[in-house]
């Protein structure tokens, strides 16, 4: 299933939220991404009917394998591209929104180079 760019950015969310907070749950998504509540819980119905997440009884939510790999994926791109943005003089609040676009359309050679690239750095 190719994922959007959305939901792309909802599974890095909480893959970050979960570490910062040690636990996720719609509100928190709702709050961290400045959305509404109804769209949190429209989207992470989607996620977990996708094999995403998982929301326990108590509202919880775990990102899946397949959750935590798409989340990583996301995440190490976001990462890396803000570095690099960051590297090249851009100041870091630029930076992060730019890298936020990039991230979901940038081809897997370019980020591999830009990787490597700063690596060397």
């Amino acid at each position: 299933m190719k994922l959007y760019e959305s939901a792309e950015d909802y599974l890095e969310r909480i893959l970050v939220i979960q570490k910062e907070k040690g636990h996720v749950r719609s509100i928190d998504i709702a709050y961290d991404m400045n959305f509404s509540k109804p769209s949190v819980s429209v989207a992470m119905k989607k996620l977990r009917e996708n094999g995403y997440i998982l929301v326990d009884d108590n509202g919880f939510i775990t990102l899946t394998e397949l959750g935590k790999g798409v989340a990583s994926k996301t995440y190490e791109r976001h990462v890396v591209l803000t570095k690099a943005l960051m590297k090249l003089g851009v100041s870091e609040e630029n930076a992060k929104a730019d890298a936020c676009k990039v991230e979901h359309d940038l081809s897997e050679e370019s980020f591999q180079a830009i990787k490597r690239f700063m690596q060397k750095e």
